[in-house]
């Protein structure tokens, strides 16, 4: 008896029979089969519908008549399937020990050369949930984190996450290590930035610039993680030791040019009436940037950036864009150090 799904066309039948193995016998197949065994014996023409029925042994002919069929006892039937079902299984097992006796020597080769598998150095995570999961196992036993946070990282819909890092920053002071954060100027006096460092107890400092880079984690110099997508589902874990050194001498080289926020606040100076806001926007101006762009840099929205550069416009005294951008590089505002 085979296994074999059965699907065949015959003279009585012109459709074809609906493929199926005997463990799920067709609906004609089980009503013939039923009647057989209530009846004890079918004509041969009366089992045309269903040939899988002598296909897969369920019905037999009559040893006085073979224009009769009669129905196999189920649990002969089933005891066949099972012993059939079990011979393939062997069969299976026999062959997986011979592919294993076959490359057991070359494994044994490749061994001699092939070096130990190692972590991988860049590592793509999904989800802001697992991605918080592993940013706790890597910072479990850490000592040093250097952060940048961009202003879009401090939304509503963020606190979760938000709590969530304030605990981790927590342990790891705890620990006596130490945090450096680097933010941009329009978040000196956010009250979830303040609020952040009211909690914070230990050797954690944080400065501002006019513009920072995307998001930016780096613990114990050791690894970083990036943003991989605009939305922040997916992240990079980078181990690479180079691009890590590069990303590490990127953040020091911002912190040395960063105005000091926490544990001290260092006021920045204004100069002839221009605030330093003033002159970052000054620059962007000159650079040919759009007010949307403007605002997007410096983190903040389009309507502050304009008012902004209309009080700029004001103290150089211009009365149109053309003119402010002249007036910004007569004035020299760009070249005067703080």
């Amino acid at each position: 008896m085979t296994d074999e799904t059965y699907d065949r066309r015959t003279p009585a039948d012109p459709a074809p029979h609906p493929a199926h193995g005997p463990e799920e016998l067709c609906a004609e197949g089980t009503e013939v089969y039923v009647r057989a065994l209530r009846e004890g014996r079918l004509r041969s023409t009366e089992a045309g519908s269903a040939p899988c029925l002598a296909a897969y042994d369920f019905l037999r002919p009559a040893l006085d008549d073979v224009d009769w069929l009669e129905p196999v006892a189920p649990a002969v039937a089933l005891h066949k399937l099972l012993r059939a079902s079990e011979e393939r299984v062997a069969d299976e097992r026999r062959r997986s020990e011979r592919l294993a006796e076959s490359f057991e020597p070359l494994m044994q080769l490749s061994a001699q050369y092939d070096t130990p598998p190692t972590d991988p150095l860049i590592t793509v995570h999904s989800e802001k949930d697992h991605i918080s999961t592993v940013l706790d196992k890597s910072m479990t036993h850490a000592t040093e984190v250097l952060t940048i946070q961009p202003h879009n990282s401090y939304t509503p819909s963020k606190a979760r996450f938000r709590d969530a890092a304030l605990r981790r920053d927590q342990e790891l002071l705890d620990r006596g290590g130490r945090i450096r954060a680097l933010y941009q100027h329009t978040l000196r006096h956010a009250p979830p930035i303040l609020a952040r460092y009211e909690q914070l107890r230990g050797d954690v400092q944080a400065r501002t610039l006019d513009e920072v880079t995307d998001r930016l984690i780096i613990i114990d110099r050791t690894a970083a993680f990036i943003p991989a997508n605009a939305d922040r589902s997916l992240a990079l874990e980078v181990r690479q030791p180079a691009l890590v050194t590069y990303l590490t001498t990127t953040f020091d080289r911002l912190w040395r040019l960063a105005t000091p926020m926490h544990p001290q606040a260092v006021h920045q100076p204004t100069l002839n009436g221009i605030t330093p806001r003033q002159r970052a926007i000054a620059a962007l101006l000159i650079d040919g940037h759009t007010d949307s762009v403007v605002a997007d840099r410096l983190g903040m929205n389009v309507r502050t950036a304009r008012v902004h550069i209309a009080k700029l416009a004001a103290t150089l005294g211009s009365e149109s864009r053309a003119q402010l951008g002249y007036l910004i590089g007569q004035s020299g505002i760009l070249d005067r150090e703080e």
